[in-house]
């Protein structure tokens, strides 16, 4: 089969993180270097750029330009939360012949890989020579298919992180604290809490997760005995726990059901289900230094807490997505396999398998009794967040009393 000659269009979709440029500036270099690739176009703000025909000529950025922008955290070419439906995707697909673009490459989660699927069949339909790659990004980590996502172990070394400055200042001045963190509906986040432990009565001492039922009853209990224990309780919560009901406890605790464009319904944007599990354990445990903190948009896009594993595995399923597209002439979604010790590689999986749906933690991460991770997550995430920086206790004897 001959070579697709034509131009590449690229677009970043969904929530930022801190790598997601290092996959751009993948895709855009090595599409570069093919001489079946005439332009590489960028859509500024994903797929609405596209339809509105919004496009920069990144043939004409320089390599130093793409290479700081590599190490940039954010969507530099822009982002969106538009759900592409059918009627749009035609949309894209229509603009794609118009400027002949033969290769589309969209940096995303499952909504972006399921726009991807559906520009490709509507090329498909068409009879239109279009290769579309699917590039995977999401700090939930919550992808199917792929071992993880790149944006995950920096986000995840940004908790971690944060859980290690916030149990010093806790043990300092005890009290209970409750950190939000995001994850609809994974927790893979909030169990990346566990790696800002370093002594044995280091928080986070208690995790709670989506995949789990959340019971106020018990929540209250755990810390309670705690805080006895230690004398004070650090708690990681993701803001996707669910009570019994299968609905998110926010709703629960507020009776309000607040959406998000997706019709989702609204977690922890506002710090509401920090301040009112907050003012739960007051209420019923008449503790008084009682604080919490939502992670929100801190966890994405960070400056200088950025994991060199996640860097170096973002710019590669760049890479891959244009080396699959123009060597390979071939459709699907990038994702990370293991072979080893810490080793990757990667493979191209169809877009139907990572389009829509999300995973969750699997059982074996979890401990049974659910408030925290077992040996296995750690085996598997501690490589993802790269170098840690240390920290120290004070070791000396106590002088006797007189």
């Amino acid at each position: 089969m001959a070579k697709l000659v034509g131009n590449v269009l690229i677009a970043q979709g969904g929530g930022p993180t801190a790598v997601i440029n290092q996959s751009l500036v993948g895709a855009v270099l090595e599409s570069r270097k093919f001489p079946e690739v005439d332009r590489v176009y960028g859509a500024l703000h994903g797929v609405r750029g596209i339809i509105e025909e919004n496009f920069i000529d990144l043939t004409q950025a320089t390599t130093h330009n793409l290479e700081r922008v590599a190490s940039t955290p954010s969507s530099a070419l822009l982002s969106t939360r538009d759900k592409p439906d059918s009627e749009y995707c035609e949309k894209i697909f229509k603009i794609c012949m118009k400027h002949n673009v033969r290769y589309f490459f969209y940096c995303g989660g499952n909504d972006s890989a399921d726009a991807v699927r559906i520009v490709n069949n509507n090329a498909r339909e068409a009879g239109y020579e279009l290769r579309c790659i699917h590039i995977p990004k999401t700090i939930d980590n919550d992808l199917r298919v792929t071992d993880h996502c790149p944006g995950y172990g920096s986000a995840a070394r940004f908790v971690s992180l944060a859980f290690a400055g916030i149990n010093l200042d806790n043990r300092a001045l005890p009290g209970v604290y409750i950190g939000v963190v995001m994850g609809r509906h994974a927790g893979f986040l909030t169990a990346a809490s566990v790696f800002s432990r370093k002594y044995e009565d280091d928080g986070p001492h208690l995790l709670y997760f989506p995949e789990r039922t959340f019971r106020k009853e018990e929540f209250l209990k755990d810390i309670d005995e705690t805080y006895k224990k230690f004398g004070r309780c650090i708690v990681a919560v993701s803001e996707g726990v669910v009570g019994e009901d299968g609905q998110p406890i926010i709703t629960q605790l507020t009776g309000d059901q607040e959406r998000d464009s997706h019709g989702n319904v609204q977690l922890s944007g506002t710090g509401a289900l920090g301040d009112l599990l907050t003012a739960l354990v007051k209420k019923e445990l008449k503790i008084r230094r009682v604080r919490s903190d939502t992670f929100g948009y801190l966890q994405r896009s960070f400056v200088g807490i950025v994991s060199e594993v996640d860097q170096a595995e973002a710019r590669e399923v760049g890479e891959k997505a244009a080396q699959f597209a123009v060597w390979n002439n071939v459709d699907g979604s990038v994702a990370i396999k293991r072979t080893g010790d810490y080793s990757v590689d990667y493979f191209l999986t169809p877009l139907e398998t990572v389009a829509r749906e999300t995973k969750c933690m699997p059982d074996n991460f979890i401990t049974p009794f659910g408030t925290d991770v077992t040996d296995e997550f750690k085996v598997y995430a501690r490589p993802l967040l790269g170098q840690m920086p240390d920290y120290e206790r004070l070791m000396a004897p106590m002088v006797p009393k007189k």
